[in-house]
Parts: C-alpha cells; structure tokens; sequence
C-alpha cells in the first residue's frame, strides 16, 4: 500500500489525515491548513507527535510551546491538550491503543 492511496478524512476544518490502523496502534498522517485549530481535549489513547514541516503551536497540561521541523512531542494517556497551525503543516501522530473513530 502507498500512503496517497488511503483516502483521506478530515476530521475538523483544516484538519486532513490519512490513517494506518495495526492491532493496537494508529498511525496518522496529517496535512494541516494555517490557522485550524485542535481545540482542547483529551483521551485514553497514548500520543506521540512529530511535525514533519510548518509550525505547530501546541499547549500540553497547560504549557503552550511552538514546534517546527523535526520536533517530537510526547503526549500521556488523559492529558489535556490542543493546538493551532501557525503554518500550513504536516503532523504524524502515534496512538495506542488504535483510534477507532478514525477508521
């Protein structure tokens, strides 16, 4: 399989992934546009981000912190967070257990 052979789901505006589902991880791609926004939240699922490209301004248990190329953010299971596209972006995500509702 090619990744630009998955379909993909935009799960808030702005917000544009293809997803790769194991037994128990998911792995997303995101093409992120300019100013959209994660609004706070959190869940079970472990989370490690890496923002491949662009500027990502994300605030983890209340500590906000811009991330650019490279940079690697783990995120704990239940642990609120959010964030905003600075730039246009493209994010991979890891979480485990699987997202279910991003298959």
């Amino acid at each position: 399989m090619k990744l630009k052979e998955i379909d993909v789901k935009e799960i808030m505006p702005g917000l544009n992934g293809r997803m790769v589902h194991g037994e128990t991880i998911t792995w997303a791609f995101w093409d992120i546009k300019k100013g959209a926004e994660v609004p706070m939240h959190q869940h079970v699922h472990e989370q490690i981000m890496h923002v491949q490209e662009g500027v990502f301004e994300f605030n983890l248990d209340g500590k906000t912190n811009n991330y650019g190329s490279n940079s690697v953010v783990v995120i704990p299971s239940n642990i609120p967070h959010s964030g905003i596209a600075l730039t246009d972006c493209k994010i991979m995500d890891v979480f485990s257990p699987v997202r279910e509702e991003y298959r």
